[in-house]
């Protein structure tokens, strides 16, 4: 990132009352007008300043849950009130620009926190400034007083922001001990803003890194969803397995830095699977492309496609390396590890399919395939094809010009291939031409394994062969009965 563009950017007249959405003000005039303190904090108010829209609206205020709640039952568009045991209730307000605003209000606070979970006892604060004090990053420890839009600022975050640097408003290691979920914060807004980590909290992250297995996999895994999906997902992921954090969270992407060889007999496979990621995302498209970005099915894939390779090195006569079905352990490996981390169960199955098939292509620019071969490649692919195909080219990072200029060129023909035969033929939905009741009827069969049997044989037949028609399938069918019933 490039600090000094970044720093010019950043202005407090970004905070003018002209750059703030009215609805903030008016929320403050309300809270004021009932004798109540309101205060925009957090991202919200570090986004102000970075000129990024803010989708959500985090406040505080003075006032106890019970004291507010009629406010905001009676000015918003929704009430919702799950927070209500840490101070915290919502609402949804409709803007005249048809968006809609999802805010949450919070009473100041002062956590204290059993050491055994990440959980804080609350009781509630009296004044901003120390709400702000229990915060994660001096960069998130900025308030805006509204309705007057008064910028509070007591831990020098303004300074960090536009120097680009993480810092903890109290000491790392009080802070990260009080939420040990900080850390993968840490990282996640090193991918997402591009900053720098300050030496002091780095250095408390490398410490305390065990201290993560008491948070919530769920949590954890909100965390490096975003770091995947942030603008800087390289650098987040150099921090996130330089920190150690990666050694708990994702130790089968992190244990590809101990699969270097010094003899150089083999591609570095950490700094090759960052690669991958990195063309992986720009082959990423558009709201109407087919892998919209960010895609986090594809980014998931290119961290983990080689994560089989430690446990499949050998080094063979003559000096050569091989990591011989590296995809089929990986795509197990990828499953646990995703399962664990509680994803959904269609991302973990899509994932793991596309790390089990990721060396499906290769050979192709070897020999061409035959139109049968074509067809089994999209039918296995299916809704992953697109993906699939992407991952494969981000995975060809041979410095050989050559080589490299022939894969791209034979990726180029497959496609091409797949959208001619797309014209004839619904590819993705290959069906045999005769259905389970049709082979009944032509084989005067009852249903059972015979049927099972000539069903899955008319697959391969229509699959080697395209649509042939009715007549000739029921010639074939007869044929292989003869042979096999």
């Amino acid at each position: 990132m490039n600090y000094t563009h970044c720093a010019e950017s950043i202005s407090l007249e970004n905070i003018d009352r002209q750059n703030i959405d009215p609805v903030i003000v008016e929320l403050g005039e309300l809270f004021d007008s009932h004798g109540f303190e309101l205060a925009l904090v957090g991202g919200p108010v570090r986004d102000l300043l970075l000129r990024r829209p803010a989708h959500d609206l985090d406040f505080c205020t003075n006032a106890h849950p019970e004291e507010f709640e009629p406010l905001l039952r009676s000015w918003g568009d929704g009430f919702w009130d799950m927070g209500r045991k840490f101070g915290t209730l919502g609402t949804v307000k409709k803007l005249p620009s048809g968006r809609e605003a999802q805010i949450e209000i919070t009473t100041y606070r002062s956590d204290a926190y059993d050491p055994d979970s990440r959980k804080p006892e609350v009781s509630f604060g009296s004044s901003l400034e120390g709400d702000l004090s229990r915060r994660d990053f001096t960069v998130n420890a900025m308030a805006l007083r509204v309705p007057q839009c008064e910028f509070v600022d007591p831990f020098d975050g303004f300074s960090d922001l536009k120097k680009g640097i993480l810092r903890t408003p109290i000491d790392p290691y009080r802070s990260f001990d009080d939420d040990p979920l900080r850390m993968m914060r840490a990282v996640r807004f090193v991918s997402q803003l591009g900053f720098r980590i300050a030496p002091d909290a780095a250095e408390a992250i490398f410490d305390m890194t065990g201290r993560i297995e008491i948070v919530s996999a769920e949590r954890v895994r909100d965390e490096l969803v975003k770091l995947l999906n942030g603008s800087y997902p390289r650098r987040g992921l150099e921090e996130f397995v330089e920190s150690g954090l990666a050694d708990y969270v994702l130790p089968e992407f992190s244990n590809l830095r101990k699969t270097v060889d010094e003899h150089r007999r083999h591609k570095d496979v950490y700094e090759h699977t960052l690669t991958v990621l990195e063309r992986a995302i720009a082959l990423e498209t558009g709201e109407d492309g087919p892998v919209p970005a960010p895609d986090l099915t594809l980014r998931l894939a290119a961290i983990m496609h080689d994560v089989g390779k430690p446990a499949t090195r050998r080094f063979e006569p003559g000096g050569k390396v091989s990591f011989t079905f590296h995809d089929a352990v990986g795509a197990k490996m990828t499953k646990k590890r995703l399962r664990a981390l509680k994803f959904d169960n269609n991302l973990v199955k899509d994932v793991s399919t596309l790390v089990a098939k990721h060396l499906r292509f290769h050979g192709y620019a070897d020999e061409e395939w035959t139109d049968s071969a074509v067809r089994r490649y999209v039918r296995e692919a299916a809704d992953l094809y697109e993906r699939l195909n992407r991952l494969t080219r981000a995975d060809a990072t041979t410095q050989n010009m050559r080589k490299a200029q022939m894969f791209a060129r034979a990726m180029d023909d497959l496609e091409e291939r797949v959208i001619e035969l797309k014209k004839k033929e619904d590819l993705e939905a290959v069906r045999p031409e005769l259905n389970g009741d049709e082979i009944m009827t032509i084989l005067g069969i009852s249903p059972g394994p015979a049927v099972g049997k000539a069903y899955g044989h008319m697959l391969e037949y229509r699959l080697d062969n395209g649509p042939v028609g009715h007549e000739l399938a029921v010639e074939e069918l007869k044929r292989w009965a003869a042979d096999n019933l």
